[in-house]
């Protein structure tokens, strides 16, 4: 039997990674606190070194390796953001880093996963295909495999986020994020909990493709299919032997909502006209799931984390176009 993650591994996960991830600021919305009459908060991780959240838990499994194993090196799958923070920490702590990604990852992130020193494998045509991928190299080579997701140390890592905003806003009740294989909800979902447990986490994905919510609705790790969305770091499954993140999700996510592509690319603008921040889609998408769902907040303390900046022009400019196709007068 697993022991359980705790705030302690959290605390612990901080201390691995203050010299290469930022604590990053946690800055009042003026523009949506007085649209849903709350107190609105945007925790920054789009500021780290890498453009997204996803640094906290590199460095952390990272740093957690034997030495034998940091000669021989990693490999993990991607949909961009993770291989690349993954790829940044091995640079700096000498550990080789190989990334697998499907056709799907878009080629600003493909080419930051290279300046970033990864060894990029493309391969397949879903983020499944390049887990296979990824499967298989560690066993031919003798790689460590890290998941994004489900794996205890990335999970600590990214809960350092988490524990930030509580400590930078304690009174904070109400916290989203954008749920993908359930990581970075799980991580925080754990710190924000332990910290204050009447607060509530929700989770926000894309309609198609979501693969937890899916496992979530069956009561277990399911396959889905993946498809193109403006929130691509979104993408991928959870894997069927998911061993950590399913259940933590389970247990610390309180809703979870979907989201479709013209609110996320609404959303977007919002951030772009009215607090300057250029993000992807996946960091938007709390915004988004407040706007179509008609998310009651009044009276509450909302942190949205904005989960990273690594979009492309190609798509930036595509979230403009829809959003300019649509009532977008909350803008």
């Amino acid at each position: 039997m697993q022991a359980e993650l705790t705030l302690k591994d959290i605390y612990l996960a901080r201390q691995r990674i203050a010299t290469l991830a930022e604590r990053t600021p946690l800055l009042r919305s003026e523009s949506l606190s007085r649209r849903w009459g709350c107190e609105v908060w945007l925790k920054l991780d789009n500021l780290q070194p890498t453009g997204a959240f996803k640094l906290r838990g590199s460095v952390n499994a990272l740093s957690g390796l034997e030495s034998e194993q940091r000669e021989r090196g990693v490999v993990t799958m991607s949909t961009g953001n993770f291989g690349r923070a993954l790829a940044y920490a091995g640079q700096h702590l000498g550990i080789p880093v190989k990334v697998c990604i499907s056709h799907l990852v878009p080629d600003n992130k493909v080419e930051a996963l290279r300046l970033a020193g990864a060894d990029v494998v493309i391969h397949g045509a879903t983020q499944d295909d390049a887990d296979t991928q990824a499967r298989r190299l560690q066993h031919e080579n003798g790689l460590a495999y890290i998941s994004p997701f489900d794996d205890p140390l990335v999970i600590a890592g990214q809960g350092t986020c988490g524990l930030e905003i509580m400590e930078q806003q304690p009174e904070i009740d109400t916290v989203f994020a954008g749920l993908s294989g359930g990581g970075l909800i799980a991580g925080i979902g754990l710190a924000v909990k332990t910290i204050n447990p009447q607060a509530q986490v929700i989770g926000v994905s894309m309609n198609e493709g979501a693969a937890m919510l899916e496992s979530l609705s069956a009561g277990h790790p399911v396959q889905v299919g993946e498809v193109a969305s403006l929130a691509d770091s979104l993408g991928g499954g959870i894997g069927l032997d998911n061993t950590w993140s399913f259940a933590m999700t389970q247990r610390y996510m309180d809703r979870g909502y979907r989201v479709d592509e013209a609110q996320i690319a609404r959303a977007m603008l919002h951030l772009f006209n009215q607090e300057k921040l250029i993000v992807e889609g996946a960091a938007a998408v709390g915004i988004a799931a407040v706007e179509q769902h008609q998310i009651d907040l009044r009276g509450r303390r909302v942190a949205l984390v904005i989960s990273g900046q690594n979009v492309s022009p190609k798509t930036f400019a595509q979230a403009c176009r829809l959003a300019g196709e649509n009532d977008h007068a909350y803008l």
